[in-house]
């Protein structure tokens, strides 16, 4: 089985950088973990697609801006979460798009693909460092990653 955790974000964008640095931490955490490879990125859209492929579960960890949690809250979503929508402009694309995609060209695609999306305060200071609130998820949410891969190691 082969297992994708992919940290997203910018690092230079205060609470957006979120992703990356789980990322960090997990790849410590993880290594020596057959078939778990972690990785960093500020890819974004339809180019994250190639990532996934060839994967049989995947997680994907970033920042998310609802309005309608607390920063630091963490959200666990699954694929059954994202429907498909027409993006606004055929220059973006996001996560139901590339799903929707994949879907669509019968790639091979992770079987199943889960988002732990840590809600933000700040995503628009550049230079900042991550916000309290969201630093402090930080250890939540790379725990409840390695519970995730742990069981799926597990069940093989």
């Amino acid at each position: 089985m082969k297992i994708i955790v992919l940290g997203l974000g910018n690092e230079l964008i205060c609470d957006d950088g979120v992703g990356i640095f789980a990322a960090r931490i997990l790849t410590d955490k993880l290594r020596g973990v057959e078939g778990v490879d972690v990785i960093e990125t500020s890819v974004h859209g339809i180019a994250l697609m190639d990532f996934f492929i060839d994967y049989d579960k995947a997680i994907l960890i970033d920042a998310i801006t609802t309005g309608k949690h607390p920063p630091g809250t963490i959200l666990e979503l699954g694929k059954s979460d994202f429907r498909a929508v027409m993006a606004p402009s055929p220059h973006y694309s996001g996560l139901p798009e590339m799903l929707a995609i994949a879907r669509e060209l019968e790639i091979d695609f992770p079987d199943e693909f889960v988002v732990f999306a840590v809600e933000a305060g700040d995503v628009l200071s550049m230079g900042e460092p991550m916000t309290h609130e969201v630093e402090s998820a930080l250890p939540e949410v790379c725990g409840r990653v390695c519970t995730m891969v742990e069981k799926w190691v597990a069940d093989g």
